[in-house]
């Protein structure tokens, strides 16, 4: 095999449609621990069944990023590799893939090993895997794939639209205080990429009507640019996201967008209906 695309399970997507030949796609699982049950976020993972348990566990759940060996397994499958992960500021899954790449360039050292931190989560992994595979599809060089997905990445905005903070104030990823005045008031909290690849909450209300018409506010703030792809992932809330996907399209009538349910890291983060954008 010449080209493989793998990318930690924060991306959503579990398979790359119309794969270039000769490209392999792959997708490493975070593991989650409720209580004493641990859920793997592979393909076969119920989402909503992880979510109940989340929802009557009273004790504090956690989040484990792949080991470097699950990454080295699939780096020693290609001679090029492009490897996607969640956010370093979020998660260690890009030190556990750089650790990998090191282990398999010293036994393999003429392959080409490129790993992207992408800041962020979701929809930039699934986006830069696409775009990856039409790069590699058009006969593009493992360097010139390399710098059009870390472009595509610069230049991509992200939102978490929240309504449950419980995880994130427990595993530290959201100031405490915060988390609390907003669960007990019941807010709509609205989350977007900091530079370095945190969590930044610049916006609360209530109803998430408010909060999509903010979403569309700040897309056209940020220049969104509608040929680029939009990525909406839910966590067990289709109907947002579909009405956030009709308001995007009411605004911008050639916009490209797509709705996925939120796989399981992304679930644990999110939690029940949380959204998340991409852009």
């Amino acid at each position: 095999m010449k080209w493989m695309i793998v990318s930690d399970s924060s991306c959503e997507i579990r398979t790359l449609e119309n794969l270039t030949s000769g490209v392999c796609f792959a997708v490493v699982p975070f593991k989650i621990t409720i209580g004493e049950k641990e859920f793997v976020d592979l393909p076969s993972l119920n989402v909503a069944e992880m979510v109940q348990a989340m929802n009557e566990y009273e004790g504090v759940s956690t989040s484990a990023c792949p080991s470097p060996e699950e990454w080295a397994a699939y780096f020693r499958q290609a001679e090029n590799v492009i490897a996607l992960t969640i956010s370093s500021n979020l998660s260690g899954s890009y030190n556990a893939a750089v650790a990998a790449r090191e282990m398999v360039l010293e036994e393999c050292p003429d392959k080409k090993i490129y790993i992207l931190d992408t800041l962020s989560d979701s929809g930039a992994l699934a986006g830069a895997a696409r775009l990856a595979n039409r790069l590699i599809g058009e006969g593009k060089d493992f360097e010139t794939v390399c710098a059009g997905i870390q472009k595509f990445n610069d230049e991509g905005h992200i939102m978490f639209a929240l309504s449950s903070f419980e995880n994130l104030v427990k595993n530290g990823r959201v100031n405490r205080v915060v988390g609390f005045i907003a669960g007990r008031l019941h807010m709509r909290v609205l989350g977007r990429r900091t530079p370095d690849g945190r969590i930044d909450f610049f916006y609360k209300t209530r109803g998430e009507c408010k909060v999509f018409s903010r979403i569309v506010e700040e897309m056209e703030a940020t220049g969104f640019d509608s040929t680029r792809p939009v990525m909406i992932a839910h966590c067990l809330n289709p109907e947002g996201a579909g009405r956030l996907k009709e308001k995007i399209c009411s605004k911008w009538a050639d916009a490209s967008v797509s709705v996925v349910p939120c796989a399981g890291l992304c679930s644990f983060y999110a939690q029940e209906q949380g959204i998340i954008i991409t852009y």
